[in-house]
């Protein structure tokens, strides 16, 4: 696919996916062309969805939380990949990010889309940490060496779906588009029309960013909340202590991956303005934002 002509509009497409709502917008001299190619992509961001969604009980993260406990699980080699990914960057950010997460996320509610009664994280028979992980690169195998433990990959699917979806709209030859799943994740192919700088996002503070063959990804605490001991907390849990983080606050970070931008804007947002060194050296990047303030939408 060549150039854009000039005038020409662009194409939409959009989908529900991974509990969100993933859209893309595609510029371009084909449109026809460019549509087939936007819903090959999205065709593969469902195809992630079926290896890592927690509540689907065939997919590989849903078979490992289930017998990982009992022996090793055998993976696909891309879920593999993945998993060793997330548990390098576990180790970049100190376990600020970490996939195991998961058992406090369900422990405290939040996996059952309800509160929990609140009580402390010391009160709740979960355990967690990358380092209780065993990986076997040669069959693809995955085990928990502890009980207790439960993966949830969802602060990098989403961004990890749009890598994807990105490396088969370049494969078809699309030029100039811009991903994203739920506006917090979102992935800039080339520069759109009239505009060589980049795509110019918003962030939730209001400042603008300019997006060229890259990705930003924002993490925040509002949205699911609940309220522990009087202070109303986040969805996002410190994996160290097990406990949600007080908010509000927010943090974005710009990586040439999106699976990368999503688990170290989660970490940033765990680590708060005193992760910035560790944040900007695991994403070699300085294009990092954090904000103390509520930038929710009013409701």
């Amino acid at each position: 696919m060549s150039d854009e002509v000039p005038g020409s509009a662009p194409v939409l497409v959009a989908r529900q996916a991974m509990a969100t709502r993933f859209e893309f917008v595609l510029h371009g001299p084909n449109p026809a062309g460019l549509r087939a190619a936007a819903e090959e992509a999205l065709d593969e961001v469902e195809r992630i969805e079926n290896q890592l969604s927690l509540f689907r009980p065939l997919t590989d993260v849903a078979r490992i939380n289930a017998r990982g406990a009992t022996g090793p699980v055998k993976v696909a080699p891309e879920v593999f990949r993945l998993i060793q990914r997330a548990v390098t960057l576990s180790m970049a950010t100190d376990g600020a990010f970490d996939i195991t997460a998961g058992a406090w996320m369900h422990a405290w509610g939040f996996h059952a889309g309800a509160q929990a009664p609140v009580a402390d994280a010391a009160e709740k028979d979960v355990t967690s940490g990358a380092e209780f992980l065993e990986l076997d690169a040669e069959a693809f195998t995955v085990r928990f060496t502890r009980p207790g433990m439960r993966l949830d990959l969802g602060a990098l699917g989403k961004g990890y779906a749009l890598d994807r979806a990105s490396e088969c709209l370049r494969d078809a030859g699309v030029t100039s588009a811009l991903l994203h799943g739920g506006t917090s994740s979102i992935v800039a192919i080339g520069p759109p029309p009239n505009s060589a700088a980049g795509w110019k996002i918003a962030l939730p503070t209001r400042e603008a960013v300019l997006l060229l063959d890259e990705s930003l990804s924002v993490s925040a605490t509002w949205g699911r909340t609940l309220e522990v001991s009087g202070i109303q907390r986040g969805h996002v849990i410190d994996p160290r202590s097990g406990e949600p983080i007080p908010g509000p606050c927010m943090a974005a970070v710009v990586c040439p991956l999106a699976a990368d931008s999503d688990a170290l804007s989660t970490a940033f947002l765990v680590l708060g303005l005193a992760g910035r060194d560790r944040i900007q050296q695991a994403s070699r990047s300085d294009r990092l934002w954090f904000s103390t303030e509520d930038h929710s939408l009013p409701t």
